[in-house]
């Protein structure tokens, strides 16, 4: 399975971006699909995944409230919307799937995309 992220760009606090995350085939409804973000510097970090089959969303708590997940079934792809930005949030995003079921841990994920830059300006 191949995962094309898009969406990243460069915005103000308190502004808003909306990440996509397309896959190459079929999402199966045991897979998990997650964002992830890697600040320079910085680990990768968990943002915020979704069941594919039920809709179950699950968030970091650095964007809950802000963030929203969610998933078009029928484009097999996701999306992150990111509202009220803040210059923390500036990083890689990464979408990711795992078949194996919810998990906030990046090594549990089998598939990536290559990421896309979202930098907020103060």
């Amino acid at each position: 399975v191949q995962l094309q992220a898009s969406g990243g760009g460069l915005v103000q606090a308190g502004g808003s971006l909306r990440l996509s995350c397309t896959a190459s085939r079929r999402t199966f409804s045991s897979t998990v699909m997650g964002w992830f973000r890697q600040a320079p510097g910085k680990e990768r970090d968990f943002v915020a995944a979704i069941r594919w089959g039920v809709g179950n969303t699950y968030y970091a708590d650095s964007v809950k409230g802000r963030f929203t997940i969610s998933r078009d079934s029928a484009k097999n792809t996701v999306y992150l919307q990111m509202n009220s930005l803040k210059p923390e949030d500036t990083a890689v995003y990464y979408c990711a799937a795992d078949r194996n079921g919810l998990s906030f841990k990046d090594y549990d994920y089998d598939y990536w995309g290559q990421g896309t830059l979202v930098t907020v300006s103060s």
